[in-house]
């Protein structure tokens, strides 16, 4: 085993010994992840967890080329899935994995999952698009927040109009950017119900009142709190640890 993997080991496999943790919010537009990710957030902050969050597509690197590429409606959809996860790579080295290694909490606003689901319902081949995640960095916690596609058009539609990538309107050809969501979210919502079985995530039902989903958070957080550290992180950290400290 390489220096980097036995440090990486040592430092998050100790058993009973705090480390820093990695929780996921995914979910469809408009299932009111981001609401309770903040309501989230500011309880960890009461009861003495060190927070970071990072929100999808916020690579300060990468998001002006993706928001460029959108605004001329020029992405393809392999092109689409490789900026996002040459984001992901960006944010995951330069603020998750430094956080973690920490002993700090991340609470990620999306993770790699809205690229797998997104990517698919696109059209993409979804063994394709993990490959471009490797190493993969897996969250101690998954919450997926659960609506049907008629409540999370509801939702989405009710305040705006939804832009051209985010209806779908490269892949459906539907001129009416609502018509299109209706038909290209049922697409997404299928990839997460399918992702959420595949990858164990915990489900929400995010139809329920704000403060039931929050107080189940709660809970569900705490009893995630006895697992122990998943080895699938071991190479990702190990690759991290040689490109910003060396193999020593």
């Amino acid at each position: 085993m390489s220096t980097a993997r036995q440090r990486a080991l040592a430092h998050f496999g100790t058993p009973g010994q705090r480390r820093g943790r990695l929780i996921a919010f995914e979910g469809p537009d408009g299932s009111g992840k981001t609401t309770q990710r903040k309501l989230f957030k500011k309880w960890l902050e009461t009861e003495g967890y060190d927070v970071v969050t990072t929100k999808w597509n916020s690579s300060d690197l990468i998001k002006p080329i993706i928001k460029s590429r959108k605004a001329a409606k020029s992405l393809g959809p392999e092109e689409f899935s490789l900026l996002h996860a040459a984001d992901f790579r960006h944010r995951a080295e330069r603020v998750i994995l430094p956080a973690l290694w920490a002993g700090k909490l991340v609470i990620a606003d999306r993770f790699l999952f809205t690229g797998l689901a997104r990517d698919v319902a696109r059209g993409l081949d979804l063994d394709w698009v993990l490959r471009l995640y490797q190493p993969l960095i897996w969250p101690d916690v998954v919450f997926y927040f659960s609506v049907t596609p008629a409540t999370s058009e509801q939702r989405v539609t009710a305040t705006r109009t939804p832009g051209f990538y985010e209806a779908g309107q490269d892949v459906t050809a539907h001129a009416d950017p609502v018509e299109s969501y209706k038909q290209f979210i049922e697409r997404i919502i299928r990839e997460y119900e399918s992702l959420a079985l595949i990858f164990n995530f915990i489900t929400i039902n995010a139809e329920q009142s704000i403060g039931d989903q929050h107080l189940a958070i709660r809970k569900l957080f705490r009893e995630s709190e006895e697992r122990p550290w998943t080895h699938w992180n071991l190479d990702a950290v190990a690759e991290w640890l040689v490109s910003t400290q060396g193999d020593r």
